[in-house]
């Protein structure tokens, strides 16, 4: 396979044709890709935040170099990049893997050493947190990245509660923290069919206005949805306490349901 880069680096993004170099099964449904590219590309990607959301162009025919200025080459997809590794030259995004049905997943089932991915990031470091005495962490698989993230960089001094909802009892992971965080692992191997995430919620004893507190929420539609209400309406969270965005909905594709999506998040 030609392997060769195309490398656009400036103050707006990264545009990149990265290489994978290694894959690894995390869980049964959970797939880790490690990705190389060009130095520069490394080295910027490293200034960025880590959890933040990004693009990734899912070549069509991997057999085929993949163009990125051809549309019909690719699928456009938002995921996380997970970490990068100056010294090793890597950076690694974890994939939900649940068949060959979506782009995203056929493709990391089937990728090998050597294959293309187009990879689309912007430069600007943006906290995915602000300061907080307790932290709410909810989402589902596709959430884990970004939560994962979180968890990893909250001070020892914080206090909080994490729910996810992964597939079964063998896709839950181990995520560090030195936060003192209650994690509730959720099960559901019909996530296209409903999730526990909201009644698991409102089952839980929230901190209360006195401490300074923030909700980092992320998922499916619906799911999303109810919880935003149920802290914005019942429990009176305000906006800047809350941050909540929909990954998926269920039953639509991620570019047939962006507007929904966003018009649900705006709504609030």
């Amino acid at each position: 396979m030609n392997n060769t880069s195309i490398n656009i680096i400036n103050q707006k993004s990264v545009r990149e044709v990265m290489t994978v170099t290694d894959k690894q099964t995390l869980t049964p449904h959970y797939i880790r890709v490690y990705l190389t590219g060009q130095p520069d590309t490394i080295t910027n990607i490293a200034t960025m935040t880590v959890g933040a959301n990004n693009k990734l162009l899912i070549p069509l025919d991997k057999t085929q170099t993949l163009d990125l200025d051809d549309q019909a080459n690719f699928t456009k997809r938002t995921y996380t990049h997970r970490g990068v590794d100056i010294e090793k030259q890597h950076i690694w995004i974890d994939f939900v893997a649940h068949g060959d049905e979506a782009p995203a997943s056929g493709w990391v089932t089937h990728a090998q050493v050597g294959d293309e991915l187009g990879v689309l990031m912007n430069p600007k470091k943006k906290p995915l947190y602000p300061a907080a005495d307790h932290f709410l962490l909810v989402g589902d698989a596709t959430a884990i990245p970004v939560l994962g993230s979180i968890l990893e960089s909250l001070p020892d001094t914080a206090t909080g509660q994490c729910v996810i909802e992964v597939h079964s009892k063998e896709d839950e992971q181990d995520l560090p923290t030195s936060a003192n965080i209650e994690m509730t692992w959720l099960h559901n191997s019909h996530p296209m069919q409903g999730s526990q995430l909201a009644d698991t919620l409102k089952s839980l004893t929230l901190p209360s206005a006195e401490l300074s507190r923030f909700a980092y929420v992320a998922g499916e539609f619906s799911s999303v949805k109810a919880i935003r209400h149920y802290l914005k309406g019942e429990k009176k969270w305000s906006k800047d306490e809350l941050y909540a965005f929909s990954y998926w909905k269920a039953g639509v594709a991620e570019d047939k349901s962006a507007s929904d999506r966003l018009a649900e998040k705006e709504a609030e």
